[in-house]
């Protein structure tokens, strides 16, 4: 259910925090997510990515107190924490002063300010969207607010049916879905085929080892590049120093929860892929009636459009090298000229420095020798008034 007018709220619940061990086996090598825990809820556009506050298309409060929009964050409201039924409220009422904004509330309480949707969003259907981490969380769906706010508001599951779109599940015509295994030997541009082809077919979901580390890194998980002889693009390095990762339990629940959640899959083992003993193995978790197993063999020559986009992918890579290498060169110059400018004026400072020393002792030995000048006279006169004084005595 999506929305595209009125002003409506989306309620959840964090109802426990959860501390599993990160620590591993072989030391402290990993990195932790910081927070440990956090929640983010807001809105998004539909077929925009799982992971909330990725892109552009994304707009939503964190636990930590911060605004995202799009890849941008900022510190506008309070922290939450767990027992604390959470709100966000979206205005697409154009009569409103806040129209266009979302806000957010914490039993019952106003906690920020209403923030600006981007421009990009306005006139758009918006979807609730839910992303956490480390915590358990219960999605509120009455008509009526758990908690009351100020003033009157009804949730998205009251809004009227003129100000929501109700967007059906895809359901296949022969409702079959589509398990594809391409086929294909490795390091011969199969991944590349693979970008190609989700960008024609958005409606499938890549299930690799790659696309479990970028989902990863989405979440706020770190690990250091992988460098190494062992590392590839098939079978890449799950080196996070966290048990829960590297032990590969992330693989093994993905491939056990995905064959009871229907949809079209892309199933990315180049060398599981290319063994009969393994392919079958693959094949039994999915041997339920509603998938339709087919092998897409990625071999041969490819078409004129695949080398189109190789071409272009590499004078766009090429592209960005001249770029950083001229950027990089462009700031090797400036840099020269910063030092010669400083050298200059440290030469200057030291002239100036050295001129006004000069000056100052050439001014200190004249005032001297005004000293002595004007002593001598003074002794002088001296002199004579003792000698004038002593020849009245006689």
């Amino acid at each position: 259910v999506g929305m595209k007018a009125g002003r409506y709220l989306f309620e959840i619940k964090i109802v426990e925090a959860l501390n599993p061990a990160e620590s591993s086996a072989s030391g402290s090598r990993g990195r932790t997510p910081a927070p440990r825990q956090l929640v983010r809820i807001g809105f998004s556009t539909a077929g925009s990515p799982l992971v909330l506050g990725v892109c552009d298309e994304h707009v939503c409060f964190d636990s930590e107190g911060h605004f995202c929009s799009g890849k941008k964050k900022a510190v506008a409201s309070q922290r939450l924490s767990r027992d604390q039924v959470i709100s966000v409220l979206l205005n697409l009422d154009p009569k409103s002063p806040n129209a266009n904004t979302l806000s957010l509330f914490r039993d019952g309480e106003r906690i920020s300010e209403p923030q600006a949707l981007p421009e990009i969003l306005h006139g758009r259907t918006l979807f609730p969207h839910v992303s956490f981490r480390n915590v358990t969380v219960q999605v509120l769906s009455t008509p009526s607010p758990a908690r009351p706010l100020p003033f009157r508001c009804r949730t998205l599951c009251g809004a009227a049916q003129a100000d929501i779109e109700v967007v059906p599940g895809v359901t296949p015509q022969n409702g079959q879905y589509d398990m594809l295994l391409p086929v294909a030997l490795p390091d011969e541009g199969t991944f590349d085929w693979l970008d190609s082809f989700m960008q024609k077919h958005p409606e499938y979901v890549e299930l690799s080892d790659r696309k479990i580390l970028e989902w990863a890194h989405q979440s706020g998980l770190w690990r250091p590049k992988a460098t190494g002889w062992k590392t590839s693009n098939d079978k890449p390095e799950f080196n996070f120093g966290l048990p829960g990762m590297d032990d590969l339990s992330v693989r093994r629940v993905l491939r056990a929860v995905a064959p009871a959640v229907p949809r079209n899959y892309v199933i990315m083992e180049v060398k599981s892929n290319l063994i009969e003993a393994e392919r079958r193995e693959l094949l039994r978790k999915f041997a339920a009636p509603q998938f339709r197993k087919t092998a897409c063999v990625v071999m041969g020559e490819p078409s004129q459009e695949f080398k189109q986009v190789q071409l272009d992918k590499l004078l766009k890579e090429k592209q960005e090298k001249a770029d950083i290498a001229w950027r990089a060169k462009k700031a090797e110059v400036q840099r020269k000229r910063d030092i010669e400018r400083r050298q200059k004026e440290l030469a200057d400072m030291r002239r100036k420095a050295d001129e006004a020393r000069k000056k100052a002792a050439a001014d200190a030995r004249k005032r001297a020798e005004e000293a002595r000048r004007k002593l001598v006279e003074e002794r002088r006169e001296a002199k004579i008034k003792l000698q004038e004084a002593s020849m009245e005595v006689d």
